[in-house]
């Protein structure tokens, strides 16, 4: 009796944490009468200056000198490289299809792109374009606490897969071992019920149920802002952030 209850108690939890299972947390449905919400992110204070790193390793494939890396980045008053999202959203619209697969590329000792989308719970390839190793270390951004998910060493070229699963937040910081000038950041959303802003600070989400929801707006290095929204059958509601300069 024991065993037999070992081996179910197992395999009920197996079935529970199966990507299945943890994908069927967000239904996808049609969405009768919905509308949207917009914004822009502003930014006031002092705008941070980039971070210079001295290349002091693999200079044949990184370069010479110095590389300056812009961790804020705004225009005009506005603050780029922000994901807006919608908390808790468990049914509605599917996720975007080229998020179904996400790439971060090593090149030149460089991440590309600077921000990447991906699902959670989704597969990433890793790529490596250059000739020397890279070390891909990942950190989950809760608050201003981080966790490692992923630790990888790269030391030819090629591609590795990597599910990317994070627990309680929405963001990676993406950074080389190997390199100390090699950042990047990765957000990664629980429901298709998200936007990152243009190039102007500008977001737009749509094909949103009806109803009230709590909303967030999240950069890698500033952290987020919060806000509530309600969203009329077929309306278009509109909320702004604004982040300051540290």
């Amino acid at each position: 009796m024991i065993k037999q209850l070992t081996l179910f108690t197992g395999l009920a939890l197996a079935l529970a944490t199966s990507p299945q299972s943890m994908a069927a947390k967000y239904q996808v449905v049609d969405v009768a009468n919905g509308g949207s919400i917009s914004g822009s992110v502003n930014f006031s204070g002092k705008d941070p200056e980039p971070v210079v790193f001295k290349i002091s390793k693999d200079n044949d494939v990184c370069g010479d000198g110095t590389r300056e890396v812009d961790f804020v980045r705004t225009r005009d008053g506005k603050l780029l490289d922000v994901m807006v999202y919608l908390q808790k959203v468990k049914q509605g619209k599917p996720f975007p299809k080229k998020l179904e697969k996400a790439q971060i590329l090593q090149q030149d000792c460089e991440f590309k792109p600077w921000v990447t989308l991906m699902v959670n719970g989704g597969e990433a390839d890793i790529v490596n374009e250059d000739p020397v190793l890279h070390n891909i270390h990942t950190y989950e951004l809760i608050g201003k606490a981080k966790k490692t998910v992923m630790n990888i060493s790269q030391p030819d070229k090629g591609v590795i897969k990597k599910k990317v699963k994070l627990k309680r937040g929405v963001a990676m910081k993406i950074e080389c071992d190997a390199h100390d000038f090699m950042h990047a950041f990765a957000f990664v959303p629980k429901n298709p019920y998200f936007a990152l802003v243009d190039d102007n600070g500008n977001f737009s989400i749509d094909q949103v149920p009806p109803g009230k929801y709590k909303i967030v707006a999240i950069h890698g290095t500033l952290g987020s802002q919060k806000g509530k929204v309600e969203v009329a059958p077929g309306g278009q509601a509109t909320v702004d952030f604004s982040f300051k300069g540290k």
